[in-house]
This record gives C-alpha cells, structure tokens and sequence, in this order.
C-alpha cells in the first residue's frame, strides 16, 4: 500500500512540474521560427523604422527573422489589439510607442487595457521633437520666440500633426508651460503641415527629429529648441526647451511588447538582446543620426516608465481638451 501511494504521489509531483518544464524548454530553443513585430503605423514612418533597425539586429542575434508587418489604424489601436489577442508564445510582438500611453486617455473605449493587456519587454529608444518657425518670424532665440508670442496673443498659428499626435502634444505642453496663446491648426501629419510652415501659411511648429532634421539643415525653417531633456547629437548647436521654459521635456519613445502571460524567459532573452544593440556603438551611431537616444531597461523598469508616462500626459490632455478624431 505504501508503495501504490509513494508511485502515485511521484506522479502527481512530475504531471505538476510538467507545464514548467514544458515552459523553460519553450523558452530554452526560443525562437526556433520567424518572429512577427507588429507595428500599428505605415511603413517610412519614426516607428516603422525603429522597428526595422531593432529587428535586423535581433534577427542577426537570435538567428530567426523577426518579420514587420505594419497594421496602421486608429493612430496604432489595430495593432495593439491584434498582439492583446496574440498567443503568449513570444512570436507576435508589438512595436510600442508613445502613442499607445496617449491613447488610453483619447480612446476611453478601447476594448483593450494597454498597461494591463500588453507585458513590457524592452524599451528601446526615445526622442523628441523640434520647435521650428517659418524664417519671417523675427525671433531667433525661444526666449525672442515667447516673447513676441505675448506681445501677439492668438495671432500666432502653430501647425500640428493632429490632435493626439507627438508634435500636437508637444505643442500644448509649451504653450501651457510657457504661457503663451497659439492658435492650434490641425493637420493630418506633418507631412502636409511642412509646406504650409515653409510658405508662412503658419508660423511655428513642433516636429519629431526624424523628419525635422532634414528642413532644418537645408535652412528651409529655423529651429529654436529641441523638446529633449538635453541637447540632440544631430543638432548640437540647438538648445532645448528647457533651458528657457524651466522643467519642461518632451519625448515619444519606443519598444517591444507582448501579449499578457507570455513566458518571462522569452521577455527576458528579447530584452538581453535589445540592451546588447544599445550598447553598441555602432548601433547607437545609428540611433542618433535619426535623432533618437538609446533607452535601455529592465522589463520592471520599462513597465513603471510606461505607468507614470501615461499618466503625465494624460493630464496634458485633459487640461488641452484633446479628443481624438
């Protein structure tokens, strides 16, 4: 009797452990196929080619492709929501950004909790954004710029790239912190703001690095400021924001995520190898000349990040009265 019930108990402990073992084997050979990074923007745009940059480089180290596929829509909501309804296996993962933090307060009815439904694997990158004006404004300093938008309260047209977007919210955030009255006139993009801004159809305008670079060198705008922290690589002559409007800072960022319940062996082995590209100076040299800063984290770090992002700029958009369109 003793021996039927010592048998039985020796197999109830390994049909316990077998999910376990099951798991750390998964993890063990991961990933033994393709990988798919969604992103939830067309293809060309900040993100996508983030993702491409961070996804040849764990192709490489992981030896498995890790396949973009871009799903735009809903400033990104499609895509979240597609990795929320993935397998937790670690091969479908989202190309996070900013914009998945600004959409909990401007979709109050997503189908979806990002914080909660989305684990954080690797924080990848940040970067911010440039305050550029049309050459006829007769500023050129910020400190001239807030100035002479006092002395011309909502005779000033600033461009955005649409309520929600990056350059918008950059936008509201100084105009609060600086206190100064600028008529916001909404784009579908910066894309088509650009030459509005460049003809003096509009006087200033916020812009991601990425693509504010490139007017900026070519003189065809004037950049006073950049939104980062501290001063960019690719533009180091521009001071930032900050250095006249005390305590300001704005940057988007971006990331890997993953389904909620995925493996924490499969989250650890991607983060390892995100935080090796950051270290790596070719890589970062990369990262730089497209105006974004490396952003390495633990997966625990880089969720608290996201928390506390979130709920900075939902205050943003609360007191703007921003509402997605």
């Amino acid at each position: 009797m003793k021996l039927r019930r010592r048998k039985f108990l020796h197999l109830v402990t390994g049909a316990v452990a077998l999910p376990t073992v099951c798991r750390a084997a998964s993890a063990f050979d991961y990933p033994n196929r393709p990988v798919r990074l969604v992103v939830g923007f067309a293809a060309g745009g900040p993100l996508d080619t983030g993702a491409r940059l961070i996804g040849q480089w764990l192709s490489k180290r992981l030896g498995q492709s890790f396949i973009i596929e871009n799903r735009p829509g809903a400033s990104g909501n499609l895509a979240a929501e597609e990795v929320v309804h993935a397998a937790p296996d670690g091969y479908t993962l989202l190309e996070c950004a900013a914009a998945n933090a600004w959409n909990t307060s401007l979709y109050p009815s997503l189908s979806f909790d990002f914080a909660r439904d989305i684990a954080p694997v690797a924080s990848v990158s940040r970067g911010g954004g440039v305050l550029e004006v049309n050459l006829a404004v007769p500023a050129k300093t910020l400190s001239e710029f807030i100035a002479y938008a006092k002395a011309n309260p909502g005779k000033i047209n600033m461009a955005s790239a649409g309520p929600g977007s990056a350059p918008g919210l950059y936008g509201e955030l100084f105009k609060s912190m600086a206190g100064v009255n600028l008529v916001t006139v909404n784009y579908r993009g910066s894309g088509p703001a650009l030459p509005d801004l460049i003809a003096g159809r509009v006087q200033v305008m916020f812009d991601v690095a990425i693509t504010a670079i490139g007017p900026v060198k070519a003189g065809k705008v004037r950049a006073l400021a950049v939104t980062n922290a501290k001063r960019i690589a690719a533009l180091p002559e521009i001071p930032t924001v900050g250095e006249f409007v005390p305590g300001y800072e704005a940057t988007g960022w971006q990331g890997i995520g993953a389904p909620r319940n995925t493996s924490p062996e499969i989250i650890e082995i991607v983060n390892r190898e995100v935080n090796s590209a950051l270290a790596d100076p070719e890589f970062k040299r990369r990262l730089a000349d497209l105006g974004f800063d490396p952003f390495a984290n633990s997966p625990t770090e880089f969720g608290r990040f996201i928390v506390e992002y979130t709920e900075k700029w939902r205050k943003v958009i609360r007191a703007a009265g921003i509402k997605a369109e």
